[in-house]
């Protein structure tokens, strides 16, 4: 079983910066990382999927 995640660009994302965040999900886990950060194997963060849902929602508010 292969345990390389695909990463998905956010579309608020820009090509230059600042703001370059990636998303990768698996059943469990939905992954986060800057992707501006080097070696692309670097630290990300990891959300259960109800949560990234609830932190979605709340963020989208505004």
């Amino acid at each position: 079983m292969s345990t390389e995640l695909t990463w998905f660009k956010s579309s608020y994302s820009t090509n230059d910066g600042p703001q370059c965040v990636e998303i990768a999900t698996t059943p469990a886990t939905v992954h986060v990382r800057d992707s501006k950060q080097l070696p692309a194997e670097g630290p990300h963060l990891g959300f259960a999927p109800a949560a990234w849902t609830d932190f979605v929602a709340y963020a989208s508010k505004g």
